[in-house]
């Protein structure tokens, strides 16, 4: 699944409330279901918490190169967290996962320390961290965004052939709705900390509904119309500490009506299996 947005649409906050890295006072988790393998992780004591991270849950940061620790070689950081089971072999297991992971001379590099590594080889070091535990859940933070066009497209290539080959229930956070198109079959767009569309991302990339997700399409570019003029969104997002009264999506939008700043529709489902939250629908 894809959780698609600006940049302070809450999309890291998503992430952070699943491993409950948010915590009080700086926020609280108050309503819905964390459910990770049937455990619902709000009501996990911090030792349940501790086990669930530790084997369930694999994360993939935005910027590997503040994820990594400079001080430690690649082999003591992915040794960290391997199973217990695997540390008895744990040069070959690193080497092995390493190469799955397209590293050439794997073995040779155990002893490297990050500033060794380029950056797609950093994101795949990063990588082989979050899968080391063998998670059945992987969270992905924007893991391209830090990398060049073709280090991104190696990347995202990865993440689909892993997510396949070991089952992965994948959540990955993008601003770009077309990257999601090539890794998810699920999207939830996000603006302002609410969720405004969500459903097949086919079905929602055809015909969206909520003006929001039509504006995030209409500034992203097709690879197979590399001239086409893009359409900027206008203004800024709206602050999370002060939202306005009705759709946080209404100062920019272009549909927007006084019913719009006055408050929040109930969401809408559509015979095409989408859901949107929104009073002027975009018409198809």
């Amino acid at each position: 699944m894809a959780l698609v947005g600006e940049s302070g649409s809450g999309k890291s906050t998503v992430a952070q409330s699943i491993m409950r890295m948010i915590r009080p006072p700086v926020g609280d988790l108050r309503e819905g279901v964390v459910s990770v393998n049937g455990v619902d992780v709000r009501l996990c004591t911090d030792q349940q918490m501790r086990q669930v991270l530790r084997s369930e849950i694999g994360f993939i940061p935005q910027d590997p190169t503040t994820a990594l620790d400079p001080l430690y070689t690649i082999r003591s950081q992915i040794k960290e967290v391997l199973p217990p089971e695997d540390k008895k072999n744990a040069d070959r297991v690193i080497t092995e996962l390493l190469e799955s992971l397209g590293i050439v001379n794997a073995a040779d590099r155990l002893g490297d320390y990050p500033h060794e590594f380029s950056g797609g080889m950093k994101q795949r070091v990063a990588i082989a961290i979050a899968l080391a535990k063998k998670p059945s859940v992987l969270i992905a933070d924007e893991p391209t965004t830090a990398l060049d066009v073709t280090t991104q497209i190696g990347i995202l290539r990865l993440l689909d052939k892993l997510r396949r080959e070991r089952s992965l229930a994948t959540l990955f956070i993008t601003h770009n709705i077309r990257v999601a198109r090539l890794l998810c079959q699920h999207v939830v767009v996000m603006y302002g900390g609410i969720v405004v569309e969500s459903g097949p991302i086919d079905q929602v990339m055809a015909a969206p509904s909520h003006p929001y997700t039509r504006a995030l399409l209409d500034a992203s570019v097709l690879g197979d119309h590399p001239r086409q003029k893009l359409r900027a969104i206008p203004g800024n997002p709206p602050s999370l500490f002060t939202m306005p009264k009705g759709c946080p999506f209404s100062p920019r939008c272009a549909n927007a009506t006084d019913q719009c700043h006055d408050g929040l529709p109930e969401e809408t489902a559509t015979e095409r299996g989408t859901r949107y939250t929104c009073w002027n629908p975009v018409m198809s």
